[in-house]
């Protein structure tokens, strides 16, 4: 790491920073961080700014400390490379934002195999976002202790990461199998030791919690607060809503639906789900039609947005997936339910409603599966547990065991 430039130039940076209003403390930093780098890189010690800002994340997790230090070198670097000196606003940045840019080039190097060979292969680019960045959080977690490299990875170390020394369990199952999926991917690049490392990721157990489900009272009051004319929900938010209550869609498909996937002669809605990739094809019911209806022509803005569903305000752009979330929870509080601390407020209530209904009225579950726009049948068996219907048949009499009394008894 070359800082003759700094060593040279610093006392410009220095003076600067006094004569603009700069605190003195603030400008002492300045001065302990370039004395420090001065210093440290004589024994050849860092490569670049990045390795400088590194060694302080081995010594500390303090989110606010470390923001300081990457503001303070990222300013020295910007001075040191290119010249420039702090406005007081702009936020000088050392590297992009995420695990994989702090990584070693070896470690690098695998995320970068695992991602051109999965996209290659066809794998959706959010799941390899997913499953990447994983990875990318498991190997800085290991440099962080002090592994820096394949080979030196150790199954006390990888079991570090998952599982607290007093045996608390650190990460999930899916967790481990995204980095599991890259390095079973990263093979063929690094035949010896990513079967290893694989080797030594801990059997863990996979965990679905019950998922909340929808009383019928609660449906009614949702299914009145949709139909009801002086509700202070917009055209919008009602269709919205209609569309996750009847038909199941996600939240993220029902933003993404465009004008052309509305046929109104066949009475169906046509998608390509933006989960799985697979097209899906509903009916168009007369209640989630007329919902559409009303809203296109009463409420809808003139815009040349193929989008069905846009902002209210200019530019009248597309309503972003995440926004459906906030339609959910203002209809749940316009229908006066699911208003306590840990309820489920998300459209996916609604679609795990659909599939209990069904399965309660004895549809065959390929059928169900197919309506949810599943890619896997094993996708249902998370709303199973809200069978109630089903479940009952299995339950076993306990008329032929005897009982005592006082089990019984209400005193």
């Amino acid at each position: 790491m070359n800082v003759e430039n700094l060593r040279d130039n610093y006392p410009k940076l220095i003076y600067y920073m006094e004569t603009n209003s700069y605190s003195k403390t603030y400008v002492d930093r300045f001065k302990r961080e370039i004395k420090k780098i001065l210093v440290a890189t004589d024994s050849n010690k860092w490569s670049c700014y990045t390795d400088v800002y590194l060694e302080y994340t081995q010594t500390s997790k303090s989110p606010g400390y470390l923001r300081e230090k990457r503001t303070i070198i990222g300013a020295i670097e910007q001075f040191d490379v290119f010249g420039r000196y702090p406005d007081g606003r702009r936020r000088h940045k050392l590297f992009k934002r995420g695990a994989y840019w702090l990584l070693s080039e070896e470690f690098k190097s695998i995320i970068d195999y695992y991602c051109k060979a999965e996209k290659k292969r066809g794998k959706k680019d959010s799941t390899i976002y997913t499953e990447s960045g994983n990875a990318s959080t498991f190997f800085l977690s290991l440099q962080q202790k002090g592994t820096d490299s394949l080979d030196k990875i150790t199954e006390e170390a990888v079991l570090s990461v998952f599982i607290s020394p007093n045996g608390e369990l650190l990460r999930s199952c899916s967790y481990k199998k995204n980095i599991a999926a890259v390095l079973k991917a990263a093979i063929p690049y690094r035949p010896q030791t990513c079967p290893r490392i694989l080797a030594f990721l801990p059997a863990l157990r996979e965990t679905r919690k019950n998922i909340q489900y929808l009383s019928p009272e609660e449906i009614k009051k949702a299914k009145d607060t949709l139909a009801d004319s002086k509700s202070k929900l917009t055209f919008r938010d009602k269709a919205i809503g209609v569309l996750a209550l009847y038909t199941g869609l996600r939240g993220c498909d029902i933003a993404g639906l465009t004008l052309d996937a509305i046929d109104w002669d066949r009475d169906l809605i046509y998608i390509k789900q933006q989960k799985t990739d697979f097209p899906l094809e509903l009916p168009l019911t007369a209640v989630v039609g007329n919902a559409i209806y009303d809203y296109m022509t009463s409420e809808r803005p003139r815009t040349e947005s193929r989008y069905l569903f846009v902002t209210q305000n200019k530019p009248y752009g597309r309503l972003k997936s995440r926004s459906t979330g906030n339609v959910a929870v203002r209809i749940f509080k316009a229908a006066g339910i699911r208003q306590l601390k840990g309820d489920r407020k998300g459209f996916h209530i609604f679609r795990h409603h659909l599939a209990t209904t069904l399965l309660s009225n004895g549809i065959p579950q390929p059928v169900i599966s197919r309506t949810l726009g599943h890619s896997s049948p094993n996708s249902l068996e998370a709303y199973l547990s809200a069978d109630f219907s089903h479940l009952k048949e299995c339950s076993i009499s306990i008329e032929r065991f005897p009982v005592p009394k006082e089990v019984l008894s209400h005193e």
